[in-house]
């Protein structure tokens, strides 16, 4: 009798295009998302918290292909005897799903309703360096209102979040635009209904930030050399007829008049091109009132983006201080936001036009940056770890771990083997605890207690001398009633 198969072991590797969050990343993560639902629910947004699965079809059209619907999402078919089952999926933003439960909900919700959402979303795309197939998103949207104070709002409330989680004034800029200006452009540009014509255009002005403006002009025209030497062929547009979009994405001006004024011209007689100049010209008359300022928030024209989805203004919040590059180069950290209005995604179940507006912030960017600022430490502080001398008197050790809880302190006992007390002090590093708490027979007898400044322990270690360690003990003997206190004192002079 042939031997039975030996099942081979599961190999213990993260699923390609995935990665494990651990403690210090989820803690500070989950304190920068407390920080911003704060700001959110401050401005009047309640928290939504929707299904992580969509069926296919109400995540609809914009899925990258629509016949095929496992493509760009991990989706899956209900099984069903007939082999007709729903095609479900994971949500790959949180736009979708909000258009759903809006179109379900919307005799029980405010009219306008405003509401924000934090979450992991997934993307059945090719993983790369920094590109992870599930990642966080942080949304806020409005949806029910065409008033150009949706958008106002939403641009002074991604201006504060900024500032509260840490990136200071000078540091950010939100920067707003409107599709409709760029429809106008396209307009007096004479390209009419020519849907080929106009995307081809759209993909060439989605270029101006890595060519600029020379690039555009030869990419609208004849056609350019990029950086590798092969030629890239130009729309074929003539040069007269390519002139409103260099107009339209030159046209910043120092102030906000000088820009609506330089939009106006290269738009035309386009009546949606000017619908789109006096929405923009609204937005920075209520951020105006409101005291945001072309320092927190300004009219860049440069802004293009989500041209198949946005329908209005579009909003994008760049960080504007530099950084290092893996090459070391210095750069600008960039885009951590975005957003804008589309009014089209709830009709998709309605039949009617409902309007909306919102940003997503990337979440893993914006902690990134908040790094990059020192905002947040590069290593979190761990628990204070309460020695075990002597594994018959856990109870002591236990009363002592439950008075640092109840007096907000981090702590914990040691669980681990404890006839090596060495091993004791290696976890504590380990965990980065600032504080080791020793009670053995001698001081339990005495009433004493031993704390151990292991944070300062080490800088000591690092650099001082004998004589130096003498004068600047980092352990110190307190009656144990003292404990607390001690405790306290020390973390303090820690912070």
């Amino acid at each position: 009798m042939a031997k039975p198969k030996k099942q081979p072991r599961p190999k213990a590797v993260t699923p390609k295009g995935f990665r494990d969050y651990f403690g210090e990343e989820v803690t500070q993560r989950t304190e920068m998302l407390r920080t911003i639902a704060g700001v959110y629910h401050r401005y009047g947004f309640d928290a939504l918290e929707s299904s992580a699965v969509e069926t296919v079809e109400a995540l609809g059209k914009f899925l990258p292909d629509v016949d095929r619907p496992n493509e760009g999402v991990f989706a899956w078919q209900e099984f069903d005897e007939g082999g007709n089952g729903d095609w479900m999926a994971l949500r790959y933003d949180l736009t979708a799903p909000l258009a759903r439960v809006y179109a379900q909900h919307r005799n029980d919700l405010p009219t306008p309703y405003r509401r924000y959402a934090m979450g992991p979303v997934w993307r059945n795309e090719k993983p790369g360096p920094g590109r992870y197939r599930q990642f966080y998103q942080c949304d806020a949207d409005t949806v029910g209102t065409a008033s150009m104070a949706a958008d106002a709002e939403i641009c002074a409330m991604l201006s504060d979040t900024l500032e509260t989680v840490g990136i200071p004034r000078g540091d950010y800029l939100v920067r707003v635009n409107n599709r409709k200006v760029l429809n106008g452009v396209l307009e007096a540009m004479g390209l009419g209904e020519d849907l080929a014509a106009r995307d081809n255009v759209l993909r060439t002005i989605d270029k101006f930030d890595k060519v600029g403006e020379a690039g555009v002009r030869e990419l609208l025209t004849n056609g350019r050399l990029d950086a590798s030497g092969a030629f890239i062929d130009g729309v074929g547009l003539g040069d007269d007829q390519a002139e409103p979009v260099i107009a339209f994405l030159t046209s910043k001006a120092t102030d906000t008049a000088g820009t609506l004024a330089n939009l106006r011209a290269a738009v035309g007689d386009s009546k949606i091109g000017a619908d789109g100049i006096a929405e923009l010209e609204q937005i920075g008359a209520l951020l105006d009132a409101g005291g945001y300022g072309s320092d927190r928030i300004e009219i860049d024209p440069s802004v293009v983006r989500g041209l198949g989805y946005y329908t209005g203004p579009v909003y994008e919040a760049e960080l504007t201080f530099e950084i290092f590059d893996e090459k070391g180069r210095k750069r600008q950290f960039g885009s951590v936001s975005g957003g804008g209005r589309y009014d089209d995604l709830v009709k998709r179940f309605t039949g009617q036009e409902v309007p909306a507006t919102g940003i997503s912030i990337g979440v893993d960017r914006l902690l990134a940056a908040l790094r990059e600022k020192g905002r947040i430490a590069a290593q979190a502080t761990g628990p204070v770890v309460v020695t075990v001398m002597d594994r018959d008197r856990m109870a002591d050790y236990q009363a002592m771990v439950t008075e640092l809880r109840n007096a907000g302190i981090r702590a914990e006992v040691y669980l681990g083997n404890p006839k090596n007390f060495g091993n004791q002090l290696k976890y504590a590093d380990k965990r980065n605890s600032p504080i080791a708490v020793i009670e053995g027979g001698d001081e339990k007898d005495k009433g004493i207690v031993q704390i151990k400044d292991l944070i300062l322990g080490a800088k000591i270690a690092e650099s001082a001398t004998l004589e130096e360690w003498k004068e600047r003990p980092s352990q110190f003997e307190v009656l144990r009633g003292d404990l607390v206190a001690k405790v306290r004192e020390i973390l303090d002079s820690q912070d």
